[in-house]
């Protein structure tokens, strides 16, 4: 098969390599119908996880077909539509019976892409498939199900639900990426006063006021006036750089909540001669897509419109092209992209 191999900091290639094997009896092969980029991807591809080893395939999103399973896969069988889920959960440990799949202590956790083979590819071998998998509807567009893979849970779960939004809430969200404004997108369910977009690239800032940001503007004046003000109820850092965290501690007010989603490769200044007596809580997290299910119904019915987030479309062999073109979505204006077998 054809897939996207690391090879060391800031090369990898679309090479061929031997089709993925059932290794365990828990195990499934998934044949790829869609796959995509995402931020910790470019971290990936960069060396900043020096676990991942010369050879790997990498991706860890996708949605696919079931083409074989293992001897105890007993949910599924070949020919099932599913949404492979970026996170690998044995089920069975006490954090994946607590719904802390991100944390499975029994083997999972992020795997794909990372500790084993993943999704850039024409197929994959997904571990502890019966938990790891989600069936995907037949209505359900491969590019609004391939967000379920990763994208949509970690706004809610990493985002809003850490960050407790609800109603009445002044929201802030740092960083207008696919992750930001997926979490745009999420915390209008909560019903919150005001939802603040902050970046710095206008055609991204765009974007945020389309899919329901109420505000949205570069750093400044109303940073100025939350952190001089009351400041806002709950802030997600949603841009992984270290400004991006600082500027949260300065927006967020007395008793409110910092989320943090964004993924950190440089240390980030924690300011706590200026935090220790405003009872912030600040929280982060692994996503454990444990809601998937529940965001699934909710796309279904029409509560989350997020077809504005895909914004380039590939073929599979197009796999370096598209990591440039989300590498610079800045200037490309790329949020998610989506690549499809053809």
């Amino acid at each position: 098969m054809r897939a996207l191999v690391y090879h060391r900091p800031s090369h990898v290639s679309w090479d061929t390599v031997p089709d993925p094997v059932i290794e365990q009896p828990t195990d499934a092969i998934v044949r790829i119908d869609a796959t995509t980029v995402c931020g910790t991807d470019l971290h990936l591809r960069r060396g900043d996880f020096p676990e991942v080893k010369p050879g790997t395939v990498l991706g860890h999103e996708a949605v696919g077909e079931v083409v074989e399973v293992g001897g105890q896969v007993h949910h599924l069988r070949p020919g099932d539509q599913v949404i492979v889920s970026s996170v690998s959960t044995c089920g069975d440990c006490g954090e994946c019976r607590d719904g802390r799949y991100g944390q499975c202590g029994g083997g999972g956790g992020w795997l794909l892409g990372r500790l084993v083979d993943g999704t850039q590819a024409e197929l994959v071998r997904v571990p502890f498939a019966d938990h790891s998998t989600v069936r995907r509807p037949a209505d359900l567009p491969l590019d609004e199900a391939v967000l379920l893979a990763e994208l949509l849970p970690t706004a809610y779960e990493v985002g809003v639900r850490n960050g407790h939004v609800g109603p009445g809430d002044t929201v802030v969200v740092v960083g207008a990426g696919p992750v930001g404004l997926a979490t745009v997108v999420v915390a209008q369910l909560y019903s919150p006063r005001r939802i603040i977009v902050v970046d710095l690239a206008g055609a991204r800032l765009e974007t945020a006021g389309r899919v329901g940001a109420d505000a949205a503007e570069t750093p400044g004046r109303m940073i100025a006036d939350l952190s001089e003000g009351p400041g806002a109820d709950v802030v997600i850092e949603a841009s992984g750089d270290p400004d991006g965290f600082e500027l949260c501690t300065r927006a967020v007010r007395t008793g409110g909540h910092i989320a943090n989603i964004g993924t950190h490769g440089r240390p980030a200044t924690l300011h706590l001669e200026s935090l220790w007596r405003k009872n912030v809580t600040i929280s982060t997290g692994q996503v454990d897509t444990s809601s998937t299910p529940w965001l699934l119904g909710l796309m279904r019915f029409g509560h989350l419109p997020v077809a504005p987030l895909v914004t380039h479309t590939f073929g599979l062999d197009g796999m370096e092209d598209a990591y440039e073109v989300f590498a610079r979505g800045t200037s490309t204006g790329a949020l998610k992209v989506v690549l499809h077998r053809e």
